[in-house]
């Protein structure tokens, strides 16, 4: 198994913690990962996005120019990573935001309609897990034990009360992405 994943929005909308989470969980499942994050000067507001691949043999480099799931949170990163999607693979998206939907025909398609479901949960933090969950939910490459041993392992102990929450929140998700091709 060799999955590659391009995560991409804007900064704040929790791009690069859902990365960071989702390979940690691969590393508790014992597979080789790689986590290579690319953001502007801007912190939040600007374009944001990472790669992770999790493989069960040795990853021969972190750079990559198609993928096998791209997850998309915003509408540049739409315009500039659709197209980058291997054929056959899988596009996620948060239609908040999006002006051009995705078009493509040869790939499978899914949204999440995450900010509805952040507001529906009261709690506007929770937006990456949901994403997340929908990917889970279309991919279960990582167990859910194993995200939630890569989220206790990224969150300092301070905030280990909040792994219930987000655990929550990837359940939403999971239940809440719909088909669209």
């Amino acid at each position: 198994m060799k999955e590659e994943i391009i995560i991409a929005g804007f900064g704040g909308q929790g791009v690069l913690s859902m990365g960071k989470i989702l390979a940690y969980g691969g590393i508790m499942q014992d597979q080789e990962v790689t986590w290579m994050p690319s953001y502007g000067p801007e912190m939040r507001g600007g374009t944001c996005n990472v790669c992770v691949i999790l493989s069960d043999n040795k990853i021969s480099s972190p750079i990559l120019s198609k993928y096998d799931t791209a997850i998309i949170l915003n509408q540049q990163s739409m315009d500039k990573f659709e197209s980058r999607v291997k054929p056959g693979g899988l596009l996620i998206y948060d239609p908040n935001g999006i002006t051009r939907h995705p078009e493509r025909t040869d790939i499978t398609i899914c949204k999440i309609a995450a900010v509805d479901e952040a507001a529906n949960l009261g709690n506007a933090k929770a937006y990456n897990m949901i994403v997340l969950g929908a990917f889970l939910k279309k991919k279960p490459i990582v167990t859910m034990e194993n995200v939630l041993k890569g989220l206790k392992k990224s969150l300092p102990p301070r905030h280990h009360g909040l792994i219930p929450m987000n655990e929550e929140a990837i359940t939403v998700g999971m239940n809440a992405v719909e088909d669209i091709r």
